[in-house]
């Protein structure tokens, strides 16, 4: 069974950091392009990230370009995303998400359960 993992959630202020991590069983996550995903109330789902641990490629959205940072560990199966100058607008309930494709445009399969993160102004 596949389980993706997220943790790192928290109530920060603006401008604070915050380190997410995915931890995967069930698959290796450098066989899958690892994506975080957030979505804010009201607001639709949107990707933030990706990484392909096999080839070392990486997206970022426009949004989080030059603050945040995702990494791999593939001797822990955990995926992370590093996200600095936090603001108000990063709020959301932030997914893992991992795909053999990992394009953004398609379904992905698996799917952790979330967690939230909160930056305050």
């Amino acid at each position: 069974e596949v389980q993706l993992v997220e943790s790192g959630g928290d109530l920060v202020q603006a401008g604070g950091s915050l380190r997410l991590s995915c931890a995967a069983s069930g698959l290796t996550v450098d066989d899958y392009v690892i994506g975080w995903f957030r979505q804010a109330p009201g607001k639709e789902r949107e990707g933030v990230s990706t990484i392909s641990s096999s080839d070392g490629s990486t997206y970022y959205a426009d949004l989080v370009k030059g603050r945040f940072t995702i990494s791999s560990d593939n001797a822990k199966n955990t995926v992370y995303l590093q996200m600095n100058s936090l603001k108000p607008e990063d709020t959301a309930v932030y997914y893992c998400a991992a795909d053999p494709f990992g394009l953004l445009s398609s379904t992905w399969n698996y799917w952790g359960q979330g967690t939230q993160v909160t930056v305050s102004s």
